[in-house]
């Protein structure tokens, strides 16, 4: 058997004598071949995989060839389809060769140019794999669970996740609102010894805190009125998982010495109960707060946190990993593009330099947003500025400035000058080609704009 003719090649035809014949004649050069005589027993065996070439009539019954094809597109299945048709419905067969199928042989066969396509279908649909599995390495190198990225920044997230994630120590995630820290805490879940385990997530800021506690704690049947059946609550239903307390500094003081000592005991009441409930979980807790300014204020325990900041876990912003900005935002163009079934390939100029630009001040999830709703809004193959800005609150004040009738043209060319210099974050070849002129010549007009101590250390 020849390298090329190493994945298997499924024949599916109602008329027996043709597959039949076909898995002969295919057997003698070498090929593994299986049969199908309907639609619905093809579907079932390219499910399983492992079918370079599937060679398809068009008429069959239950799923006829063109619908096998359909569903094996739709199912992401990679197998070289090869229609198999009568001379009335060659103008079908061509359809699905621009649909994507490899090519069509019309009845009665040309055995002769079946086997010239063959291996040229099992060299494509190899070719196709290799792609896939090229993908699959960098999708590796810039993915970490659903977390994206591959700056220094986040490959050091991704080391301590690893290092933490088999330990049963609480964990708390700092950062911003929009940086995904919810999103570090499935992966601490996903990578732990807990992982077949629940995860169970509660957002302490979105409940008063009578319901937060018995959303914690849940209650016994009459704890209060309108108790009229038991509930348990996210520490029960977590048992033998992972907690996920998101905002977890909008815990109401009383509440969290309540917290504290179900942390420590591992053991609760229930809302109106006698019995000691016992549960074994692991606590990642997150917040946006500045940690040391809650405690000074008395709206964090400092016992509370140091039990919950076993591993402390700082999620940065946006701002400081921009060279993971190019890579979410063709994420999220792929992933909305998909959605929407609408085939656009890239951002245009003007729209690549605002991604690169813009400070994403509501991080991840605001270009999140940002790029579904321009997908969603796009006319063309391409998103634009125009689509990305359709928001009033994308990309305002921050690219503007505001200059009064009247100023002086040097102060106003300072101005200009340093406010592209700062939104660029000192990138003196980006400042210069939005500003539209030489690096060189900035660099003069920062020394001339900024005090001398300033202009040295840019």
């Amino acid at each position: 058997m020849t390298a090329v003719m190493q994945s298997k090649i499924l024949v599916a035809d109602d008329e027996r004598h043709i597959a039949e014949g076909l898995q002969m004649l295919l057997a003698d050069d070498g090929y593994e071949v299986d049969t199908a005589t309907d639609g619905k027993a093809a579907w079932e065996l390219v499910q399983k995989g492992g079918y370079g070439v599937v060679l398809a009539d068009l008429r069959m019954p239950e799923i006829d060839g063109l619908e096998l094809f359909s569903r094996m597109r739709k199912a992401g299945i990679p197998s070289e389809v090869i229609i198999i048709t009568g001379s009335a419905s060659v103008d079908t067969a061509v359809e699905a060769m621009r649909e994507g199928a490899y090519d069509y042989l019309e009845k009665p066969l040309n055995i002769g140019r079946l086997k010239a396509l063959l291996p040229k279908a099992l060299e494509a649909y190899k070719v196709k794999q290799a792609n896939r599995s090229l993908e699959e390495r960098l999708a590796n190198l810039t993915r970490f669970g659903d977390l994206i990225g591959q700056s220094e920044e986040m490959r050091k997230i991704y080391d301590m996740i690893e290092s933490a994630a088999p330990s049963n120590a609480s964990i708390i995630v700092v950062g911003e609102s929009g940086t995904g820290k919810e999103l570090v805490a499935r992966a601490i879940h996903d990578k732990s010894t807990r992982a077949k385990g629940p995860f169970v997530a509660i957002n302490c800021a979105a409940f008063p805190r009578e319901i937060l506690e018995n959303e914690l704690f849940g209650h016994e049947k009459g704890a209060f009125t309108g108790a009229i059946n038991e509930k348990p609550g996210c520490f029960e239903m977590a048992d033998g998982g992972t907690l996920f307390l998101d905002e977890v500094a909008e815990m109401e003081p009383d509440i969290q010495v309540k917290f504290l000592r179900a942390l420590e005991q591992r053991s609760f009441r229930r809302l109106g109960g006698k019995k000691e409930i016992h549960v074994d979980i692991r606590v990642v807790s997150a917040t946006n707060k500045n940690i040391q300014r809650a405690i000074d204020e008395g709206k964090l325990r400092d016992d509370l946190y140091h039990r919950l900041a076993v591993i402390p876990l700082h999620l940065p912003p946006l701002r400081e990993r921009r060279g993971d900005v190019r890579i979410l935002a063709e994420a999220f163009l792929r992933r909305f593009s998909e959605e929407n079934s609408k085939p656009i390939k890239g951002f245009a100029a003007d729209a690549l330099e605002f991604i690169h630009t813009y400070r994403w001040p509501g991080n991840v999830r605001e270009l999140k947003n940002a790029l579904e709703r321009a997908v969603i809004l796009a006319r063309g193959d391409e998103v634009t500025l125009k689509d990305l800005q359709a928001h009033d609150q994308i990309g305002g004040d921050d690219r503007e400035v505001r200059i009064s009738v009247g100023t002086p043209l040097e102060q106003a060319e300072r101005t200009l000058v340093l406010k592209t210099f700062s939104f660029v974050d000192g990138d003196h070849g980006r400042a210069a080609t939005l500003l539209g002129i030489g690096e060189d010549d900035l660099r003069g007009r920062l020394s001339q704009f900024l005090a001398p101590e300033t202009a040295a250390a840019s």
